[in-house]
């Protein structure tokens, strides 16, 4: 998977030059993304959360997304993991710019009371909370932790309904509502967020993409590469347009990135993060392929690294990585939601050794 050298030369010309990439990365409340390495350095805490979020608002990151999961999919079911939503409330108190983007699965959440809670967090935040909206596919967690697991298809029409109700309760006074999943006569809700919040959610599936497009703001892609994640934007461009909604505000995809100072040190780090043993989180895995339907399959090396991040191959010199984002910015990658190992310090690298070159890169392009 040795990295193709990228030239500015070779990028598409378009009559407008795309957004400036926005960069995010994902708040590890599980220790880490790896699934064979079992110390990453990032310690389950909030204090060290904190420290990773102050240093990336430093650094020129603008949004955190906090994965929601009450078992560790990443170290096994028996390993720590945080509830995303106390993060994100402890979060905004301690951060002044930083988008938090919380997941939340509809069928864990009443979304009466999560529309009360994205209000309280909207308010200790100023204004900088928003959503993720995950329709789920973990069996074995929603077992233990009491959750609804639907078939697929019917946990997206809940989703499409939930998000209505919460858009319903954050903009009217009282909110009555009558749907096939939830109702109210009419709900009180203050105080209201400072704006309603964005609601981005994912999925690969006719259903999921059907739905998303009727209820989400803005689309999220596991990693992908560049024709890959290219041809999904293209797909929920056309579905937009098809059903006369407004455009989607963004599009955002998950990547993991190795930056060091060779191509060989980089490609160094991927054979040993990949390199797969037999271990407590891989009972996920069968759940996770079997439950979701993916557009494109998934191997068990692969899965050593959360969230497809290897595909997108955000691997190589500083030079090397920034040229590859400017690639996903030219098919319509506006948000990057980046993972890290050891997460602080690798950040720290990406902050001030690919940000920079990334923002050269697109001072050129808007240029040219």
């Amino acid at each position: 998977m040795a990295p193709s050298a990228v030239r500015m030369e070779d990028m598409p010309s378009h009559s407008a030059s795309p957004a400036p990439v926005r960069f995010g990365y994902w708040t590890p409340i599980f220790g880490g993304w790896l699934r064979n390495i079992a110390d990453e350095q990032t310690p389950v805490s909030f204090s060290h959360l904190a420290e990773i979020a102050r240093t990336a608002e430093q650094g020129g990151f603008d949004v955190t997304l906090i994965p929601e999961l009450s078992l560790n999919d990443i170290k096994g079911v028996q390993a720590p993991s945080l509830d995303a939503w106390s993060i994100a409330a402890g979060l905004a108190a301690v951060t002044e710019r930083i988008e938090l983007l919380a997941a939340v699965r509809p069928g864990f959440h009443n979304p009466f009371l999560t529309a009360k809670q994205a209000a309280t967090i909207d308010e200790i935040s100023g204004g900088r909370f928003t959503l993720n909206v995950v329709s789920a596919w973990w069996a074995e967690e929603a077992k233990q932790y009491g959750g609804l697991f639907s078939a697929h298809d019917d946990r997206y029409a809940r989703t499409a309904e939930w998000v209505r109700v919460l858009r319903g309760l954050w903009s009217s006074t009282p909110f009555a509502f009558e749907g096939d999943y939830y109702r109210t006569e009419g709900t009180y809700l203050e105080p209201k967020p400072q704006r309603i919040p964005r609601i981005y959610a994912g999925g690969e599936s006719e259903a999921g993409r059907t739905a998303i497009t009727g209820f989400a703001d803005a689309y999220l892609t596991h990693g992908g590469t560049v024709e890959e994640v290219g041809e999904k934007i293209a797909d929920m461009r056309r579905r937009a347009a098809e059903a006369g909604r407004a455009p989607f505000e963004a599009f955002g995809m998950a990547a993991y990135a190795i930056v060091r100072d060779s191509e060989e040190e980089a490609l160094a780090e991927v054979e040993r993060i990949t390199d797969v043993r037999t271990g407590a989180a891989y009972g996920s895995y069968q759940d996770f392929v079997s439950k979701s339907k993916l557009d494109v399959q998934v191997d068990l090396k692969e899965y050593s690294v959360s969230n497809r991040g290897l595909r997108p191959n955000l691997v190589g010199t500083p030079d090397q990585v920034a040229e590859r984002i400017l690639r996903f910015s030219e098919v319509g990658v506006e948000t990057l939601l980046l993972q890290f190992s050891p997460h602080l310090p690798e950040l720290q690298r990406f902050a001030e050794e690919v940000i920079p070159r990334v923002r050269r890169l697109e001072s050129l392009r808007a240029a040219a």
